[in-house]
C-alpha cells in the first residue's frame, strides 16, 4: 500500500479518486488472500500466523501514522475503508486487524514518547508484533474503568502487575498488549495507568482461549498477570494518566467498528442476490417473486443508509486530532454510528438468512457465518444501551 496524504473534501458519499483506489486495492487483496482463509478460521478457530507479516510488507499497518515514522501517512477515513474492504471477505480477520491497527498501534503512536515510538512502532508496523488491548475485566464490562481491579505497583524501575483481563481480541496470539491497570486504588478511574506489556514477560499468561459464537477466527482470550514485572519505561504518558490514553482514541475506535459491519452486510447482499437468482421454486428463480424482491430492496436501502452515516462519521473523525474525542458531538456521533450499524446489520442478516432458507440455517454456509457475527457489535466496544446513554447525555446537556 503506497503512502497517501489525502485532503478531506466536504463530506459526501462519493469517495475521492485516491480513496477509491485504496479501497479497490484492499478489496482485491482481501478477495484473493483473506477470503480463502475465512471458512477454516471459523470452522477451526484457526489463526493464519504469517498473514500479519504480509500485511506489514504491503503497508497495511500504521495507515494514519506519519510516513516519517514508517506509516502510510493517510487518515482515519482510509483506515475505515480498509476495514470495510477486509470485512467483505473475512470479517474475523478484519476485526483482528482493527484491534492491532487502531486499538493498539494507534494508541501507542498517539500517546508514546519519541523513545517509545522508536522501540515499539517498527515491530507493530512490520507485523512482527501482533497487538492487543487489555481493558475489560471479569465482572467489569460497561464500567471498565470504575470497576478495574488489575493493579500495578511501582518497584524501582519497574511496575509489578497483578490481575486479569477478559474478552481480549488477539489475546492468544498477541506479542504486545496495551494494558490498563490501577496505580492508585484510592483514586478510582483517575488512578489508572497504561502500559505496553510484551507477552513473553514472566508473569504474563493466557489463562484460556475463549470459544465464540461468531468472529471465531478472531482469537479471543482471558489474560492473567501474576507478579508480572514491566519496565516503567513501558508506561505511556505519566502515572495515573491512563484514562487520557483510553479517551484519546475512543471515538476513533468506535468509528472503525461501523465499516466492519458495512463490509459484512455488503457481502451478505451479494450472496443473497446470487442465491435468489439461482435458487428455483415453483419453476422459476425465487428472485422473480415480489416478496423476495421487497426484501432485497430493503437490504439495499439499509446498507446505503449505513454507508452514508458510516462515511459521514469517519470524515468527522478525520477532522479531529487524536485526543480531541471522548466528549461532545463527536462522542455522540460515533456512538450513534456503531449503534445504527449494529442494529441495522441485525435486520439485514435476518432477511438474508430468511431468503437463503434452510441453507442459511446450516452452520457451514457463509451466510450463517455472517449471521453469527452480528450480535458481537451490539455488545462489544460499548453496548447498545450504553451508546444510547452517550447520545442522550449529549442531547440533554
Amino acid at each position: 500500500m503506497a503512502s497517501h496524504a489525502i485532503d478531506m473534501a466536504p463530506w459526501s458519499t462519493a469517495l475521492s479518486p485516491e480513496h477509491q483506489q485504496i479501497f479497490d486495492e484492499a478489496d482485491r487483496f482481501a478477495r484473493s488472500e483473506l477470503r480463502p482463509l475465512a471458512a477454516r478460521m471459523d470452522d477451526e478457530e484457526w489463526w493464519p500466523d504469517a498473514m500479519f507479516r504480509s500485511l506489514g510488507n504491503l503497508g497495511y499497518f500504521g495507515i494514519s501514522v506519519p510516513a516519517e515514522l514508517g506509516g502510510t501517512g493517510a487518515d482515519i477515513f482510509t483506515t475505515g475503508l480498509v476495514a470495510q474492504a477486509f470485512a467483505r471477505s473475512n470479517h474475523a480477520f478484519a476485526l483482528a486487524w482493527v484491534v492491532h491497527e487502531n486499538l493498539c498501534l494507534g494508541n501507542v503512536y498517539a500517546n508514546a514518547s519519541d523513545e517509545q515510538r522508536a522501540r515499539f512502532l517498527p515491530k507493530l508496523l512490520s507485523g512482527e508484533w501482533i497487538g492487543a488491548l487489555g481493558l475489560t475485566e471479569p465482572g467489569a464490562g460497561s464500567d471498565a474503568l470504575g470497576s478495574m481491579r488489575t493493579t500495578a505497583r511501582r518497584d524501582g524501575d519497574d511496575y509489578v502487575l497483578n490481575g486479569g483481563k477478559i474478552y481480549i481480541t488477539n489475546g492468544p496470539v498477541a506479542d504486545a498488549v496495551l494494558v490498563y491497570a490501577k496505580t492508585d486504588m484510592a483514586a478510582g478511574p483517575k488512578g489508572i495507568s497504561a502500559f505496553v506489556v510484551e507477552t513473553d514477560t514472566p508473569g504474563f499468561k493466557v489463562a484460556q482461549k475463549l470459544k465464540k459464537m461468531g468472529f471465531r477466527g478472531s482469537q479471543t482470550a482471558e489474560l492473567v498477570f501474576e507478579e508480572c514485572r514491566v519496565p516503567a519505561a513501558n508506561r505511556l504518558r505519566g502515572e495515573n494518566q491512563g484514562v487520557a490514553v483510553v479517551m484519546s482514541g475512543l471515538d476513533l475506535e468506535r468509528a472503525i467498528i461501523s465499516p466492519i459491519m458495512l463490509g459484512i452486510c455488503e457481502r451478505a447482499l451479494e450472496l443473497t442476490i446470487e442465491h435468489a437468482k439461482t435458487r428455483e421454486q415453483f419453476g422459476q428463480p425465487i428472485a422473480g417473486f415480489q416478496m423476495i424482491q421487497a426484501k432485497l430492496a430493503d437490504m439495499f436501502v439499509w446498507i446505503e443508509t449505513m454507508r452514508s452515516f458510516t462515511y459521514q462519521v469517519l470524515a468527522e473523525c478525520t477532522a479531529i486530532a487524536h485526543g480531541e474525542g471522548g466528549r461532545g458531538r463527536i462522542h455522540a456521533l460515533t456512538a450513534a454510528s456503531v449503534m445504527y450499524a449494529a442494529e441495522t446489520a441485525n435486520r439485514i442478516l435476518n432477511e438474508a438468512v430468511q431468503i437463503h432458507g434452510g441453507t442459511g440455517y446450516i452452520w457451514e454456509s457463509e451466510i450463517n457465518r455472517l449471521f453469527r457475527s452480528i450480535k458481537l457489535m451490539e455488545i462489544g466496544a460499548g453496548t447498545t444501551e450504553v451508546r444510547k446513554l452517550i447520545i442522550a447525555a449529549d442531547l440533554l446537556k
